[in-house]
């Protein structure tokens, strides 16, 4: 693999997901990868027909108006925070026909930023762990890198299958800077990060005590949507 500087190579944050609705933790992960990462871009990636998600899945044109009102509220922080990454909410997996695959994306972006970016898929760790059910996961490593964040009561060790052991066996990096100087192929996983939120769970408290719901939770402008197209009722 090429070994071009850290200068002059471009990183680019994915953060894929069904985002029904993007939540405060989501936007935590961002924040800290992009800042950890010196990400350039991060693209929050909403899911067209999330395959294993099963029925009552809001509209993917609804949840991407969702994911933008949320890319706002990021916005905002990464200026507070002189964060100078750039946000973009990408329609790649809305507008392909189909089942939303990752392969298939991550295919796509390589194409589109060319071989020498490095590309940084962004996930909790229930997703690792989770990764042998995803299609072609094993190829996924040929495109991007893993920025892997813990998430509490998820016994990383206890979860993790023999397949996933293997995967960080011949994958996992300590250190955190060799995933801007790798186009792909590393994983890193980050233990500081502790977000504890979960859209199944909003979606139910959306539907049983909604007023409850604060900005602690879900990002204002998304919340203010929600309400506005009276979403989760």
């Amino acid at each position: 693999m090429s070994t071009i500087e850290t200068s002059s190579r471009k990183r680019i944050g994915i953060l894929g997901g069904t985002f029904d609705p993007p939540h405060v933790g989501h936007l935590k992960l961002a924040t800290h990868f992009a800042k950890l990462l010196h990400l350039d871009s991060l693209l929050f990636v909403p899911s067209g027909e999330p395959w294993q998600k099963g029925t009552g899945i809001t509209p993917a044109e609804t949840r991407y108006q969702l994911t933008e009102a949320a890319g706002v509220d990021l916005a905002r922080a990464f200026l507070y925070l002189k964060i100078p990454t750039q946000i973009g909410i990408d329609r790649i997996e809305i507008d392909r026909a189909g089942p939303s695959y990752s392969i298939d994306t991550v295919k796509e972006l390589r194409k589109r930023f060319g071989d020498e970016a490095s590309l940084i898929w962004l996930m909790g760790a229930d997703s690792l762990n989770a990764l042998p059910s995803w299609n072609s996961w094993k190829e996924l490593l040929n495109y991007v890198n893993f920025a892997v964040a813990s998430r509490p009561h998820h016994d990383l060790e206890a979860n993790r299958s023999a397949e996933v052991k293997e995967l960080l066996l011949n994958h996992q990096t300590m250190d955190a800077s060799a995933l801007e100087n790798q186009a792909f192929g590393l994983i890193y996983v980050d233990e500081t990060l502790a977000v504890d939120l979960s859209s199944t769970n909003l979606r139910k408290q959306l539907k049983t005590a909604r007023n409850s719901i604060e900005v602690e939770a879900i990002p204002s402008q998304t919340l203010s949507l929600i309400h506005n197209l009276g979403l989760y009722q």
